[in-house]
């Protein structure tokens, strides 16, 4: 366990730096594991993966952006054995998670950024619409931490955390928030997870997120539902936006052409209230 103190004034310093494991199922099968951070004080927090971070900080500046160049050209423009030069994007740093969220307490408001579709964009929610039922008798250890469970539905999925009130920060990874306690676990149907791995006290500053002019205002439901199309629609996207030059082709482990997977909501979205009337 790590002895966190938690300051009464904390002037956008955090008092905590969370890593969390983000389980989600692909809609072409399997799962994936993002690795995700948090940054929370008493009043505010972020939750970001540190490597998007890394790489929007580079390229909020001109020198910035060459540098990123740079190590990208590096690291992911490699040679085949007959020296032909491709790019495996695999093996550099390179940004493939776009989620943001912030909660604030004086505000009483969340902000998610996030790439929907192929756009930037971001909306606002009340930080008081999950309404918690903790659950008595239900302790259970996360990464030494004591926790308590508590329910709630929450956008289409109903959901069980876990938060230690040995942490009195009430956020948690994601959207949670409103708990007397940090939330270091939350799970609910369909293999959908959030799992701390570890923490530790950091005075890192929470910044603002970069370059915010790029990104639209939208609507939480329009945003997922416009996203759903682009996923299922992602080659007619491309010929229209392309001049009917473009092809996606999907294979299986084996090399094998595959038909394209299909994206749904309720097997593929956190949130799948937007199908739901």
């Amino acid at each position: 366990m790590c002895i966190v103190t938690i300051s009464a004034m904390a002037q956008n310093k955090a008092d905590i730096i969370v890593s969390y494991d983000f389980k989600t199922p692909c809609a072409s099968g399997g799962e994936r594991i993002n690795k995700m951070t948090l940054l929370a004080n008493s009043a505010e927090s972020k939750y970001f993966n540190d490597i998007s971070l890394w790489t929007d900080s580079l390229e909020s500046t001109p020198e910035g952006k060459a540098k990123y160049d740079e190590i990208i050209r590096a690291n992911c423009l490699v040679k085949d054995p007959e020296g032909y030069e491709y790019w495996d994007l695999t093996k550099g740093p390179v940004k493939n998670i776009y989620t943001y969220v912030f909660n604030n307490v004086a505000d009483e408001t969340l902000t998610h950024y996030d790439e929907w579709g192929d756009e930037l964009m971001y909306y606002t929610e009340p930080l008081a619409e999950i309404q918690w039922r903790l659950v008595p008798d239900s302790v259970s250890p996360v990464i030494g931490y004591e926790c308590q469970m508590a329910e709630a539905d929450y956008h289409g999925r109903h959901w069980k955390v876990w938060f230690t009130t040995d942490l009195p920060l009430p956020f948690g990874p994601w959207k949670f928030r409103g708990l007397p306690g940090l939330v270091l676990k939350a799970e609910t149907e369909g293999g959908f997870s959030f799992t701390a791995t570890g923490l530790q006290g950091t005075d890192r500053i929470i910044s603002q997120i970069y370059s915010s002019n790029e990104y639209k205002k939208t609507d939480r439901r329009k945003a997922l539902a416009d996203h759903e199309y682009f996923e299922n629609n992602r080659e007619a996207i491309l010929k229209a936006q392309n001049g009917g030059q473009a092809k996606i082709t999907y294979t299986d482990s084996a090399g094998n052409e595959i038909a394209p997977p299909v994206y749904e909501a309720h097997k593929h979205c956190l949130e799948p209230d937007y199908k739901m009337k």
